[in-house]
């Protein structure tokens, strides 16, 4: 409530009229809110969603989206994090190298091509390519942090999952693996096993995995996986997280072991101030 509170107080500093609502926690992410939410949202121009079962993707968000609001998704922010990933963070590199990074602003999934209207705004430090659900092939290891589902969170014993023109064939692993993959398939629709898109993480202050997938997908040199074509009628969207990936474009690599070698990137993460370059 603290950052919540921060955040209502900024608002009213620069001219905004702040209203807070609260209500408990919902068993799953992107499912309805309760009505007055629902309908608070109709007729704001800025929604912060600090709720740790984001409202992304739900029919309120949706609604309210279409009606010209700005989404701004910051689940489960607390103060700490708040310092940590915004209030500390020099954002001018940052987004310079989201830029560098979007190779194709279209593989955002939050890129508009005019940002009028009603857009869903993300914490900094992530972006990714341009996103072909059936390419997606071969074998995918989470060893950072997977949520949904809540008893996951962060990966103690690695999960690994086949990939097939885009959909999970199969999970594997230890007790984690057994977990996801019941999860996954309990809701019984293809596109829930469906890859949904690719993301880099690098946003300064998060050096580790904590357990909230907010600053999770952001850990500096991860690559972030969602599964869950919500576009396509997925009930559900997860997120995975693999730690110290090596990445090439073509024959060119930009990262290795988690570190980002290309010289564009090395030069922005010396002007962030990250250790080691």
């Amino acid at each position: 409530m603290r950052a919540a509170r921060a955040t209502a107080a900024a608002v009213q500093a620069v001219g905004g009229v702040p209203t807070l609502v609260t209500y408990s926690t919902l068993p799953e992410p992107m499912a309805e809110p309760p009505r007055p939410l629902a309908r608070a949202v109709l007729g704001a121009d800025v929604w912060f969603d600090f709720a740790v079962a984001y409202q992304l993707y739900s029919p309120a968000y949706r609604a309210a989206v279409a009606n010209g609001c700005v989404y701004v998704c910051l689940t489960a922010m607390d103060v700490d994090m708040m310092v940590r990933t915004i209030g500390r963070v020099p954002y001018g590199p940052m987004e310079e190298m989201a830029r560098v990074l979007t190779v194709d602003k279209r593989g955002d999934p939050f890129w508009e091509e005019e940002k009028t209207g009603g857009y869903a705004q993300m914490l900094g430090g992530q972006t990714g390519p341009m996103a072909f659900r059936e390419s997606f092939e071969g074998v995918l290891v989470f060893d950072g942090a997977i949520w949904p589902p809540d008893e996951i969170g962060l990966v103690r014993s690695p999960v690994r999952l086949t990939i097939e023109a885009g959909y999970v064939t199969r999970v594997e692993g230890g007790a984690e693996a057994a977990i996801y993959d019941r999860w996954l398939r309990g809701f019984g629709h293809p596109a829930a096993m469906l890859m949904d898109h690719a993301c880099y993480g690098f946003n300064p202050g998060v050096r580790r995995p904590s357990g909230r997938i907010l600053e999770d997908e952001r850990v500096f040199g991860c690559m972030q996986f969602g599964i869950g074509a919500t576009e396509l009628g997925s009930p559900i969207h997860s997120d995975g997280v693999v730690l110290g990936p090596s990445v090439w474009l073509d024959d060119e690599q930009i990262e290795d072991a988690g570190r980002y070698v290309h010289p564009a990137l090395v030069r922005l993460c010396r002007e962030m101030g990250v250790e080691g370059y």
